[in-house]
């Protein structure tokens, strides 16, 4: 979770032709989630993590994805027009941030891909349902959607690569009694009915 402080302070809305005032201080709290990217692609109709440029996301756009990240309560919708380059700057080193460890042999340590090494997840553009039905496919707790997205992204490639690695995939029917082997093994080690 991000939190920032927006400070008080007036603004100039140039489209609406008028100064915006926040009062005082606002600190928000914000979550890069696949629950925030759902949340966002049932307005906007379109793939929030597309490349392409037909999809390239316009400045109400991105500010309606904070709102989308934003877990705090009652927010006046103010707060989202008087936001400083520092909070922007915040916001995008979060959203970008890797919020893991693990690194693939296509890229160097700093998450950064490099051309043409190892495998990709999807050739597809990638949307909200497209992660859900993965982590159904792989097994993954609901509970997952609310990481940070980078975070069930890179779990989600560890999934794809190693089985493409092991040269099989795992059958539904697999991957659930496995899950509930690991499930009962979990309750009975922690002396759960859970």
């Amino acid at each position: 979770m991000l939190v920032i402080t927006v400070k008080a302070g007036e603004v100039w809305d140039a489209d609406a032709e008028q100064f915006i005032t926040l009062d005082h201080d606002v600190n928000l709290q914000l979550e890069h989630s696949l629950i925030s990217i759902s949340k966002w692609e049932a307005r906007w109709k379109k793939p929030y993590l597309s490349t392409l440029e037909r999809f390239a996301k316009t400045k109400e756009e991105v500010l309606d994805y904070i709102k989308c990240m934003t877990v705090s309560n009652s927010v006046n919708p103010n707060v989202y027009k008087v936001l400083s380059n520092e909070n922007l700057k915040a916001i995008t080193d979060y959203i970008n941030d890797p919020m893991t460890g693990t690194w693939f042999a296509d890229e160097n340590k700093d998450g950064k891909k490099q051309k043409n090494k190892g495998p990709v997840m999807q050739k597809e553009e990638m949307t909200s349902e497209l992660i859900y039905y993965y982590m159904t496919e792989y097994g993954i707790s609901w509970e997952a959607q609310k990481w940070h997205l980078n975070r069930l992204l890179t779990l989600l490639r560890v999934h794809s690569e190693k089985e493409s690695a092991s040269g099989k995939k795992m059958s539904t029917k697999d991957i659930l009694s496995r899950n509930a082997s690991l499930n009962k093994a979990r309750r009975a080690a922690m002396h759960s009915k859970g």
